[in-house]
Formats: structure tokens, sequence, C-alpha cells
């Protein structure tokens, strides 16, 4: 990536849920440290003497030092990080795209841990488990009180190994256990389907190591099926981000060779850097380009075609940075309601063999200049997720939700004024009410979906982007504003 860039670490700007944008950076040498409060030092020798000493039952060192780095690193900002041992691994399978467990995407739901989708050819999936399960028990350890990172670890293994899963259904209104033997799971991160004749949609749910080359082969596959395309729909709800290098590359399949794609600015030297759509800003390993592969399949097709982004507040980091330089560079019309804004970089430096840190060093900027750190994307279109309205959207968290979040680095923070108190109260109170409703909806429908899968026929905001495409009417929000960035948040 430039003369500036070598292999050392793992830059990463995903969101707060695991999938996280990474992209490696040089570690660089510091030039001249300011001198190191020693006092303070002193003082965290004597606690941690003190503690070692004098606690009611002995405590592990290496426990007490390692909790120590974690306080002080998420003292920082929602996504800064220490890499133990385990969260690690977990950090690495998760931008691979794969992983050793059952199989199953999952949520939480009154404390216990509920089945959205069982993947599919999974161990969860030819043991039969459905969606809307409910998880009460893995191995001896009741579910109950569990965080969801913790029931994961819980599930997560060796290879060839098993784990017992008590489950509830509800529908029957039975328990039952279910043996499942681990095996490495590989995640689908993109699908697709012609709609319709001449209009094509494809979803990207996360980027990972191999979301390119499954992108490339699934578009190329539509224009086979379908040469003469009139439109496409690229759906990137509830992306929760990914790797940078895979949001340059899927950018570069739509946009001219050589525009800026995105830039990121902090304060090392090397964390100043413009992305640009060419094959050495997304290439990791040098060998072969899916994108020129794509575009020679099509011949250049896709950087003409008809172009709609479907985003939400789910979509964050890697999908707010395709968003940003599709809409910056007007290749695309955007659709849906305001996106995460999650627009800061991480550096991830290994600490040794087996142990890492993840640290903010920068912020993102879209083609323009725009940083969308605790904003997002603005849609050119503000279309509502159904008919009713955003019926679930109040539960969404974003960016500047989050305590300790950033400002964009631009603007200054504004007041914490009557104003903004009064709507930080209507947001909770609007969250309040959704959560209402979908206990509701929930004991009436038990095991439905509440809101229509995305790619269906039902998916009211992707026949509202397949009506753009035509020229058609499309049903704009009427409730729907814009939320600008807010005030940083302490504790």
């Amino acid at each position: 990536m430039g003369q500036k860039l070598k292999i050392a670490g793992w830059v990463a700007i995903g969101a707060v849920a695991g999938a996280l944008t990474t992209v490696q950076l040089q570690a660089v040498a510091r030039g001249t440290l300011a001198p190191l409060p020693l006092e303070e030092l002193q003082q965290l020798a004597a606690v941690f003497g003190m503690v070692k000493s004098d606690y009611v039952e002995p405590v592990d060192e290496k426990k007490l030092i390692s909790e120590a780095i974690s306080g002080m690193v998420a003292s920082l900002d929602p996504h800064s990080q220490y890499f133990d041992k385990k969260s690690f691994k977990e950090f690495r399978e998760g931008t691979s795209g794969r992983f050793v467990g059952v199989g199953i995407e999952i949520t939480m739901e009154d404390g216990l841990v509920k089945v959205v989708s069982p993947i599919e050819d999974s161990p969860a999936f030819r043991a039969g488990l459905k969606t809307g399960d409910l998880i009460t028990k893995i191995d001896d350890t009741a579910v109950k009180g569990l965080s969801i990172n913790d029931a994961v670890k819980l599930m997560r293994g060796e290879p060839r190994t098993k784990v017992l899963l008590t489950i509830f259904r509800k529908d029957e209104n039975r328990s039952f256990p279910v043996t499942i033997t681990r095996e490495e799971i590989k995640t689908q991160s993109v699908k697709s389907k012609v709609v319709e004749p001449g209009y094509a949609w494809v979803r990207v749910s996360q980027f990972q190591e191999r979301t390119i080359e499954d992108f490339a082969r699934k578009v190329e596959d539509i224009y086979k099926a379908d040469p003469k395309l009139k439109g496409l729909v690229l759906d990137l709800r509830n992306d929760p981000g990914g790797l940078l290098d895979a949001a340059v590359a899927l950018s570069a399949a739509f946009l001219p060779e050589n525009v800026t794609v995105v830039s990121t600015n902090g304060q090392l030297e090397d964390s100043k850097f413009v992305y640009k759509a060419i094959p050495q800003h997304y290439l990791r390993r040098g060998g072969p380009d899916p994108i020129k592969r794509l575009t020679d399949a099509t011949q250049g097709a896709l950087k003409t075609v008809p172009l709609v982004v479907l985003v939400n507040e789910g979509s964050a980091s890697a999908s707010e940075i395709v968003a940003g330089a599709l809409q910056d560079h007007k290749r695309a019309t955007i659709l849906g309601s305001q996106t995460f804004g999650k627009g800061s970089v991480q550096t991830v430096r290994p600490l040794g063999p087996e142990t890492g840190l993840k640290l903010t060093t920068a912020r993102y900027y879209t083609p323009s200049g725009n940083s969308i750190q605790a904003k997002g994307i603005v849609p050119d279109v503000m279309v509502d997720e159904t008919l009713e309205g955003n019926v679930f959207a109040a539960l969404r968290t974003r960016e500047a939700d989050l305590q300790k979040h950033l400002g964009n680095g631009k603007d200054p923070e504004p007041p914490m004024t009557d104003a903004r108190r009064a709507e930080e109260q209507q947001r909770e109170e609007a969250r309040e009410q959704a959560r209402k409703r979908l206990e509701e909806e929930a004991k009436k429908n038990p095991g439905q979906r509440l809101v229509p899968e995305f790619g269906s026929d039902k998916d009211f905001q992707l026949q509202q982007a397949l009506n753009q495409l035509k020229g058609q009417p499309v049903v704009v929000s009427k409730t729907l504003t814009v939320r600008t960035a807010e005030e940083k948040k302490e504790n």
C-alpha cells in the first residue's frame, strides 16, 4: 500500500460486535517519548502489592496484570481492546470467516441464547436446530446470566469435540438435549439472486477474507444468467464491517480506476493514507485479482449498471466506507436509514505470539473529506424498513449512543442543552416502546420473523430500491430524521 505501509500488524475498523475492518499497517518506531509518570506507576505497583498480599484470597498475578491492561485500554473508547490468548484467537477467526463451533447465528432473549438461524450444512443444522429455539444450558452451565460472548466461548472449542446443548422449543413447549460435534464452520458472507428479469440483488453481510472472491463469483453468475442487467441492488443492511481491503475492493468493482475510496488520518505518519481503487490497495498478498476478473467477465458493465445501495442503522465501518465512496462519486443512490457512524481505525499490534492490543489510531474520511464518526452516512433517499415504519429500529444502538465515543475530529462537540436532553429522553422512550412492542409481537407469533427476511418478496426496502432503479415512485419515510454527531459521553 505504497512505500509508507509495510506488513506488521492488523488495522481494524469494524463495529462493536466481532466483525472488524482490518488491514495491515506498519508498527512504526516512536521517536522521543514523554517521560513516564513515575509517581503514578509507583502507585500502580503499590496497589498491585497490596492486592497480592492483603486480599482475602490468593490472587493470580498474571490475571491481575491482564485485567489492569484491559481496564486501561477499555477506558479510552468503545473499540480499543486488550486481547488475551483466547480473545486474540477469536478475533483472527472472526476476520477469516472460519471458526470451530456448532454453526448457529444467535441473539439473546430473556437472558437465554436464541437461535436466529442455523448455518446451512453446519452441525447445528444437521442436528435439527430451528430458528427461535432457546438454549438454556451449554454442557453443565446454565445460560441465564451469561453474556452472549460468554455463551459463544462455551459453544466453541476444538474440532471433533462434543458439546451438549439443552434446547427449549416454544412452539412445542418442551425441552430436550442435543449433543453436537464441533467442526470448522465457514460462514457465507455473500448472497445473491436475480429478483426479476433485468434486476439483481447482492447482499454482503460482512467483509471477510473470502468476501471479494465470493462476490466476484456470484456477480459473474448473475451476468451469465442475465447479460443485459438493467439494475443492481447492493444490500449492506446490518453489515457490521470487516476487512478494510475488502471494502476498498468492493468499491473498486463499481468505481473508475484510481479514484479515492477512503482516507485515514491520525497522529502516526503511517496512519495518514489515501486508499484508491487500484489493486495495490486491496490485494493483500498479490496473486489473482478477482475484481479485474469480474470487470473482464462483465466487459465493464459493473462500472455503469444503475446501482442502489441499501443501508440501515446496523451498517457500520467497512459497509459505511463502501456507501460513502459510492455516494461521494455519485455512482449509486444510497437508500434506507442513517448508518451506525463507526469512523475510527483500530491498529491491532501483537504483544507476543498469543496476545495483542487493538488501539484506535486514526479516523477515516469519505472521498469528499467528510468524517462520519458518530454521524454515519445519510442516505440520499430515506426509506422505512416496513410500510408501517421502522418497527424496531429504535432498539438499535449507534456509535453516538456509546459511552466514550470519539467526536468526528472536525466539528466542535455541541453542548448538552435542555433540548438535547429532551431528544435523548425521547429516544429512550421510543426504545422502551419498541421493546414492549417486540415482546408483544413475539408472544403473538412465537418463532416467527418480526421483520421480513432481507431479499424476500416481502422485503419493503428492497421493493423500494427496485422502484428507484425503474424510475417508479418510492415510498419515502415520513418519520426518519438525520441525527448529527453528538456530544462525547463520559461515565
